[in-house]
């Protein structure tokens, strides 16, 4: 597992890189899977919406670069650092590459995976089991996600008034 140190360092780069996600639709989520010796070897943020794909999740796209890069699909001793507690696929998907270490910004109530709404990490069926830690960040992390589903919320509620105006 990578220092505290490189982990707020690596939460910090997210949290930038989440914003920016934010800023072009997506969901404000941004991951990274860093080597035994603590460099990145995939990253990824949200595109399931620009890109139309229901598969566009930011852990996935950050094992989707880190095994083109190593050409491999095993990270046992490597750390993936996300800004929201993974969702049921990316838990699963993070359990199936074997990844070592999970830490997470902000926990997820609702649809979280790892201690969240469920824990698939120890589940019984897991073949696999990982070391998870959350709350790296976890208050900015938040505020970050709040103000963007805010944000998006405002913009419906904008253009819904707008709607019924223009049919007065």
């Amino acid at each position: 597992m990578v220092s505290d140190a490189v982990s707020l360092l690596w939460m910090d780069r997210l949290l930038r890189l989440s914003g920016a996600a934010g800023d072009r639709g997506e969901i404000p989520v941004a991951a990274a899977l860093l080597d035994e010796a603590g460099r990145c070897v995939g990253w990824g943020s949200n595109h399931r919406h620009r890109r139309a794909d229901p598969l566009g999740h930011a852990e996935l796209l950050a094992l989707r670069r880190a095994a083109a890069a190593r050409g491999d699909w095993r990270f046992n001793g490597c750390t993936l650092l996300v800004t929201l507690e993974p969702c049921p696929m990316c838990a699963g998907a993070l359990i199936q590459a074997r990844v070592g270490t999970v830490i997470y910004a902000a926990a997820d109530p609702k649809r979280g995976a790892l201690g969240g709404s469920l824990d698939l990490s120890s589940h019984p069926s897991a073949h696999h089991h990982m070391a998870v830690r959350g709350g790296v960040r976890g208050e900015l992390a938040g505020q970050q996600l709040e103000e963007w589903f805010r944000q998006k919320r405002l913009a419906r509620q904008a253009m819904a008034a707008a709607t019924a105006a223009g049919d007065a």
